[in-house]
């Protein structure tokens, strides 16, 4: 049966089979992207597919444009606020298919993103996260694409045995479910729960790239990377801390113990150019052509190397990962883990 939602005028066919995977979505305030996130979803060219939002509280009417949407597919769970980790574990508890695929309220998946997904499934039914590349959206207006590390599941481990992060994306990730489970599932609200899960994943389950692009990553003033750009690069080191931990055999401490001494890590003038290259991009998905010139010029004047080694991770294909030395950890190796 062919079902249409009179209101964007999308169509879908319902059906009952069980399906493989299940979209998940956590959602607090995802007005007004929520809308063309969930159209998407709704175009792709499988529809053997689930669809799980969790409405993580929230005052912008994400729930009732949810709750008016008809879709079989679709169940949405509200819940008072509890934040990303906890709501990212719940969607794997909730999940009923061997599958979920993030996505995000603010990102748009590809009409082939489905199906493309179900084929690597079937491909490689050993994996533990099946992942693709990512453009910055919308894409006809934005500069690049998310920037991703790429190779083989030796070869991802391999980065991550010695001491580095995977940088994936998100929105783009299919997770099995019962293993992201046994690895953990996510930990700790520190805007970093994602990085810290692919280490483990790598460690111990294949890991697999779809060399294909098959979502937009839409970058904007309100995300979670926006707001907390700091915040976010503090807890991707103390995430590579907790990685050297393992792989050095050596106890964690909390990160409140350790944030003083991993703050001499961060690089300012880094941590400012790529925040003027994401305000670049989101002016020029806005249309100001004066503000993303502008943007890209501070850019350069704040870290010229940091923009130069930006733009040539766009014509790599090896590992690309995230973290600083791990020497830089062993050097500060009484005030980390003493």
């Amino acid at each position: 049966m062919t079902v249409t939602d009179e209101t964007s005028g999308v169509s879908w066919t319902a059906r009952s089979v069980t399906a493989m995977v299940t979209v998940g979505m956590p959602v607090c305030n995802g007005m007004p992207w929520l809308r063309e996130a969930m159209e998407s979803l709704q175009r792709q060219a499988s529809t053997d597919f689930e669809i799980l939002v969790i409405v993580d509280g929230g005052t912008d009417g994400s729930a009732a444009y949810l709750r008016g949407l008809r879709d079989e597919r679709l169940r949405v769970i509200e819940q008072p606020n509890a934040g990303v980790t906890a709501t990212l574990n719940r969607l794997l508890e909730e999940t009923r298919t061997p599958w979920m695929v993030r996505q995000d309220a603010d990102d748009v998946s590809y009409p082939r993103r489905i199906e493309k997904v179900l084929e690597a499934i079937r491909r490689y039914p050993e994996a533990g996260v099946i992942y693709s590349l990512a453009d910055y959206h919308p894409r006809e207006r934005c500069a690049g694409r998310f920037r991703c590390s790429r190779g083989t599941p030796d070869e991802l481990r391999s980065v991550v045995e010695s001491g580095y992060l995977l940088s994936i994306c998100h929105s783009t990730v299919a997770l099995n479910v019962e293993r992201a489970r046994a690895a953990g599932g996510y930990r700790m609200d520190i805007h970093a729960e994602d990085a810290d899960l692919w280490w483990r994943m790598a460690r111990n389950f294949e890991i697999r790239l779809i060399e294909e692009v098959l979502v937009g990553f839409r970058q904007n003033a309100a995300s979670v990377s926006a707001r907390h750009a700091e915040k976010q690069q503090l807890a991707g080191l103390y995430v590579q801390y907790l990685l050297l931990s393992e792989l050095w055999g050596m106890r964690p401490r909390p990160l409140a113990e350790v944030a003083r001494t991993l703050k001499e890590f961060l690089r300012p003038s880094y941590l400012a150019a790529k925040e003027s290259l994401r305000r670049f991009n989101m002016h020029r998905a806005e249309r100001r052509t004066w503000q993303s010139l502008g943007a890209l010029t501070l850019a350069m004047g704040q870290s010229p190397r940091y923009v130069l080694e930006r733009a040539r991770d766009e014509f790599r294909h090896g590992a690309i990962a995230n973290g600083v030395a791990p020497r830089l950890y062993m050097e500060r190796k009484e005030a980390l883990w003493s």
